[in-house]
């Protein structure tokens, strides 16, 4: 569904730490993403999740990803409409995503399913 939430994001400046913040509070399940950066995806929680390492982004708030069918038609529509968003950028066999900002200034995330992305060792 367009729109719809589908993924959020918590930088940590040290994920150890929050992994274990969130366990204690909610009895959160956390798995190891085997992708090319640390990335500790929540099980069972929906919409997913997942706790990553940033000291620079640790402290500013969710990341939260809304699906689209047709990434860049909605990169473009946010820019048309006064927004930005940087260009698509790959998550290897899961889809794209692209950074954005609304016309005032909330960060947000677009996200497109597509599992025929290339893997790092797929050229």
């Amino acid at each position: 569904m367009e729109g719809q939430l589908v993924h959020f994001e918590m930088p940590a400046e040290n994920a150890g730490r929050a992994k274990e913040f969130w366990k204690s509070l909610f009895g959160w399940k956390f798995r190891e993403w085997t992708g090319p950066v640390e990335y500790h995806m929540l099980e069972g929680i929906e919409p997913g999740g997942a706790i990553y390492p940033s000291e620079d982004q640790a402290g500013a708030g969710l990341i939260v990803y809304f699906g689209t069918s047709d990434i860049d038609a909605s990169i473009t529509k946010a820019r048309e409409l006064g927004g930005s968003a940087d260009d698509k950028q790959p998550i290897p066999t899961i889809g794209w995503f692209a950074r954005c900002r609304d016309t005032e200034g909330n960060e947000f995330s677009l996200f497109q399913a597509d599992e025929s992305v290339p893997g790092p060792d797929e050229g």
